[in-house]
């Protein structure tokens, strides 16, 4: 296997997984940028998943086929935007603890979204979905050399979906007056407040897209990878998500070049027994490499990457 059939086999894989930490980090993105710290962003994923699982089956029993998923994506958004009042309530109308808003609503959507599993299906987990997201060919695209296998063959369409929004995210973020707002109640919200803003309501609206976006990362996850809801799919995705966020320095582009980089990890451990080098590497070294990755990036760039300046804190008005 030379150099290239290993990157065909690869950069494909390295996308797939990257797709939903791209968008729960976006999703973070809107609510860090706030001012807000959502560290719920893996209970949401969870929420999505289970939703996006849920609706995609009802569905299917509808005799809806190839847009089961579509349409199970779509209730997953709406979950995940409404599930995140849990936590926009606690953290901006009630001014509690974020980081502790944010880890009981990780409990919370695990132990609701099991409980809820148990007594639908009577068992741990869902029935598989029938009809997931499937791979395509880009016609034209996929034909050309080099290239062609290595980002335009055997991908999904959620793939090319998501990084098309985090360029729209950038925009949005750097030159819209929506997002001149939102970062501006994130760095001075007292500021902010002078000019007119209301910085309650842009944070609130900036939770509930942190919501979506994770839940539309869960689903995608749940539908394209285990294709079904067990307590254990989503098993840390929302904390590499947030890794990933502030491996990116809060800007949607790093944020989207660092999810890439752990979904090149997490490749590895799908398609490092298919590769000569890594073919003698035990699979649990491969399996804990994306978990082991974060922490170093982590360790190793949360002190240099500024976050914005009003972050954690519950604004009062009239409070600097």
């Amino acid at each position: 296997m030379d150099i290239m059939q290993i990157l065909a086999l690869v950069i494909p894989a390295a996308i797939f997984s990257a797709t939903p930490l791209i968008l729960t980090a976006l999703g973070g993105l809107f609510s860090e940028r706030s001012g807000v710290v959502n560290i719920g962003l893996e209970g949401l994923m969870v929420i999505g998943a289970f939703t996006g699982i849920l609706s995609t089956l009802y569905f299917e029993g509808l005799g809806l086929g190839g847009i089961s998923p579509w349409l199970g994506l779509l209730v997953a958004i709406l979950a995940g935007a409404i599930f995140s009042l849990f936590h926009a309530v606690a953290s901006i109308t009630l001014k509690a603890d974020q980081i502790v808003s944010g880890v009981a609503l990780n409990f919370l959507a695990i132990g609701l979204s099991v409980f809820l599993v148990k007594t639908i299906f009577q068992k741990g987990q869902t029935d598989y979905v029938q009809v997931p997201f499937v791979r395509f060919n880009v016609p034209v695209l996929g034909d050309i050399p080099v290239i062609g296998p290595m980002f335009f063959q055997k991908a999904y369409m959620t793939s090319y979906l998501t990084i098309l929004v985090a360029l729209i995210v950038w925009y949005v973020i750097f030159y819209t007056p929506f997002g001149l707002r939102l970062r501006s109640v994130g760095e001075h919200p007292m500021a902010a407040d002078t000019m007119g803003i209301k910085v309650n309501r842009m944070r609130y609206i900036a939770v509930m897209l942190s919501g979506a976006f994770a839940g539309a990362g869960g689903a995608i996850f749940a539908i394209t990878t285990s294709q079904n809801f067990a307590g254990n799919t989503i098993a840390g995705q929302g904390f590499m998500a947030l890794a990933a966020l502030i491996f990116g320095k809060w800007h949607p582009l790093g944020a989207l070049g660092a999810a890439l980089f752990f979904g090149l990890a997490q490749s590895l451990s799908i398609t490092g027994q298919q590769i000569p080098f890594l073919q003698n590497v035990p699979q649990v070294y491969l399996l804990i490499a994306p978990y082991v990755l974060t922490i170093l990036a982590l360790a190793g760039f949360v002190g240099k990457a500024e976050a914005p300046k009003a972050i954690g804190k519950p604004y009062e008005k009239g409070s600097r």
